[in-house]
């Protein structure tokens, strides 16, 4: 098995926003999932839940996959461990039954529902760090810096540097950061240039836009924008949403700012 590759998904798992992520979460009994099916050998109760407190590495285990499949640029493997089966997802990488994995017990979503495999996992990791048995797993991604800057995320290295201009009416990526306490909880809107696109997760797509404007050196050069909408990496977006500022969603995702449920307008 090759090729394991772990992707930071500090853009997509803000679990504040959980409307599509199907029923209301509550203690996996029996791991049905409706209709049967292999989904419902999904985790089992005695799994290990619970995420870690922010910066602190999360649990692992080890065991055989025993399903995987791909969907939405996302590998999805069951893993038999100790504790029972456990379900996990992280960016796509290549595995086959049988492989022996080591992951980390990220982010635990529970009674989740999958539109993409039309699939309910009663309990499920979506997790950054997976790897192959006796391999070194790969660090945990850096939490923000106090200015919110991306720690060792891809998405800030300054991808545009043009400037460009802002909607009418509009501001900057620069100015939402530099005044994002003030503008917690309102309506703004802004144009950039889309550096990074993940869509389907959690009920939302997560996109990411710069203007030319703010320091990569801090992260203030790009913004990170929940919506229904999609877009595609290179499109220039006009989006309006409401900003949210400081939010952390522990297992090392952090965000000093947000712009959340967004409508995406093309240029």
């Amino acid at each position: 098995m090759t090729g394991f590759r772990a992707t930071t998904l500090c853009a997509l798992l803000s679990l504040g926003v959980m409307s599509g992520c199907g029923k209301q979460a509550e203690p996996p009994a029996a791991a049905q999932a409706p209709g049967g099916g292999p989904a419902a050998q999904g985790a089992q109760a005695s799994t290990p839940v619970g995420a870690p407190a922010a910066g602190q590495d999360a649990p692992t285990v080890t065991g055989p996959v025993l399903e995987t499949m791909n969907a939405s640029n996302y590998t999805y493997v069951r893993v038999k461990t100790d504790a029972g089966d456990v379900w996990a997802a992280s960016g796509e990488f290549k595995v086959a039954v049988g492989d022996r994995v080591t992951l980390a017990l990220e982010m635990p979503m529970e009674n989740f529902h999958s539109e993409t495999l039309k699939r309910d996992f009663p309990l499920i990791y979506f997790t950054t760090r997976i790897g192959r048995e006796g391999e070194p797993l790969p660090a945990m991604p850096a939490m923000m810096s106090a200015h919110g800057g991306m720690g060792g995320g891809s998405a800030a290295a300054a991808q545009v540097t043009a400037p460009i201009q802002p909607a009418p009416g509009g501001t900057t990526v620069a100015a939402i950061w530099a005044d994002r306490k003030s503008l917690a909880g309102k309506t703004v809107t802004v144009r950039g240039k889309v550096v990074k696109f993940n869509g389907g997760i959690l009920g939302r797509n997560w996109i990411h836009i710069q203007d030319g404007t703010g320091a990569a050196a801090d992260g203030t050069n790009d913004l990170l924008v929940t919506s229904d909408a999609a877009a595609k990496v290179g499109d220039i977006i006009t989006v309006t949403g409401t900003v949210a500022i400081d939010k952390d969603f522990t297992a090392g995702y952090a965000y000093a700012v947000l712009i959340e449920g967004a409508k995406i307008e093309l240029k």
